[in-house]
């Protein structure tokens, strides 16, 4: 996004970074284009003329269709699930198992250590080794539920919440910077229109000028070199009203990626050109805590610290209630014997267990330490963000408040040299032609009303960019396009 400071007439422009804003220095009104994309566009009048646009109109198509809009709004939606499936700790938990095998029935005594490949096995010793297979089945339910925790729980549904808010707060400078984004390309287009309207007239400027020269050479009042100076001065105003039609068509492909349709008819600029925001409350101080920026920064300190708490609170015992229910099936007797047929497949003697299960990791205090210690670290890192950002917060407010001042100033003061360069203009034309004054100054006093003219059908759309980017540091900008559609 950019500013357009009003200029005079130069041959090139600097742009200063400042903060997320380029501002152009007081240029080239040829080079306005310049703050937009450079890929080719139609040229000025190729497009279709269906309806007048307001800016209005833009920014609100753009907060509905732009694909970033859509992005941020299902990162929402995927932190409120997570929030969901943080809840859901709370919930005791309901296993059931079904089981139907055939296997061998033979039994020994001894011990084998935890392992998952060697399946255990139930029953007494039947003293011999047999491989007769018999078949056998299982059913049963488990619950559990964890009545305390500490607070491990509590603390990642809080890590949860924050980061709900954080990307509700992103989702909300999303929808903030492709408001503006969309706003910037409108105005940017009426600079752009604006900028061919004052060098068209330079053009007819300097060619009536060139008419009086060509009369008065033609009676040899005058020397053909006079004639050739203003010819020369003539063909660089053609050459930069080709590059304002430039200029115009790469803002406009701007701000086609803001519309559905790309297909606009002209725009309904209103008060833009011809009339100055009023802005009672420019001079109150910013609340950078109710921004989307500073928000997003705030939960983010708060995931943090909530991530730091059930780090701390993981190196506790658990304590889990477990009941039971099962039944199992078998082919076998206790004597050894094998059962004819289906006998197993259906389990036929049932049990049932509760009870309370306490497991408590002893060993994992030097992760938990470690995990700990760089967590805080994230938080600590956190807090340092929040703090730039506010800082940067005030920066660009100040930065704001002063391009808005000098803008107001500037709007004021360019009438005054309109009228004073067109006078001067008149002035040295009538000194030349008593042959008072040399060429030099009649075309000097041209540039300058030209220069002039320029400035003067800026200063008032540069008034509303300053308030633009200054409700934008504010993260509103509602105050803003109330005061356009006024």
């Amino acid at each position: 996004m950019a500013i357009i400071s009003i200029g005079m007439l130069r041959q090139a422009f600097i742009m200063v970074k400042s903060g997320d804003m380029l501002f152009l220095s007081r240029g080239a009104w040829i080079s306005i284009l310049l703050i937009a994309s450079f890929r080719p566009g139609a040229m000025y009048g190729q497009e279709t003329l269906n309806r007048p646009l307001s800016l209005s109109a833009v920014v609100e198509e753009a907060e509905k269709n732009y694909p970033s809009i859509h992005v941020s709004q299902e990162n929402l939606n995927a932190s409120v699930a997570n929030l969901a499936l943080a809840r859901t700790a709370y919930l005791p938990r309901l296993d059931g198992v079904a089981q139907f095998n055939r296997g061998t029935r033979n039994n020994i005594f001894g011990s084998l250590l935890p392992n998952s490949v060697v399946p255990p096995m139930s029953g007494p010793v039947i003293g011999t080794n047999n491989g007769g297979s018999i078949w056998g089945s299982a059913a049963g339910l488990l619950i559990s539920w964890q009545p305390f925790d500490f607070g491990v729980r509590g603390a990642n549904v809080r890590a949860a919440m924050a980061l709900r808010d954080r990307t509700s707060a992103a989702n909300q400078q999303t929808q903030l910077d492709v408001a503006i984004w969309a706003a910037d390309a409108y105005m940017t287009v009426v600079a752009s229109q604006s900028a061919r309207t004052a060098a068209l007239a330079a053009v007819n400027n300097w060619e009536t000028l060139r008419k009086t020269i060509h009369a008065l050479v033609s009676s040899e009042l005058r020397p053909g070199a006079d004639e050739a100076r203003i010819e020369a001065e003539k063909a660089a105003a053609v050459t930069q009203l080709a590059l304002a039609d430039q200029a115009i068509a790469t803002s406009q492909a701007t701000l086609r990626k803001f519309l559905k349709n790309s297909e606009f008819g002209p725009l309904n600029v209103g008060r833009l050109l011809t009339d100055v925001p009023y802005v009672p409350d420019s001079a109150a101080p910013l609340r950078a805590s109710n921004t989307p920026t500073m928000l997003e920064q705030h939960a983010l300190v708060q995931q943090n610290m909530a991530q730091l708490k059930a780090i701390e609170k993981s190196w506790v015992p658990q304590f889990n209630l477990e009941g039971a229910i099962y039944a199992r099936g078998s082919g076998a007797e206790t004597n050894g014997q094998r059962l004819s047929g289906a006998n197993g497949l259906a389990p036929n003697v049932g049990n049932y267990v509760t009870g309370i299960n306490i497991t408590f990791p002893f060993m994992d205090f030097v992760g938990v330490h470690a995990r700990e210690a760089a967590q805080a670290a994230n938080l600590r890192a956190a807090k340092g963000n929040e703090e730039l950002t506010d800082r940067n917060l005030q920066e660009q407010f100040a930065q704001a408040q002063a391009s808005l001042s000098t803008t107001r100033v500037i709007a004021q003061n360019t009438p005054i040299q309109l009228k004073t360069a067109q006078t001067s203009l008149d002035q040295a034309t009538a000194r030349y032609k008593a042959g008072l004054a040399p060429i030099d100054n009649v075309a000097q006093a041209q540039r300058l009303l030209v220069a002039a003219q320029i400035d003067d059908s800026l200063a008032r759309l540069n008034v509303w960019r300053a308030f633009l980017h200054l409700q934008y540091v504010r993260g509103d900008l509602l105050p803003f396009l109330q005061e356009v559609n006024k």
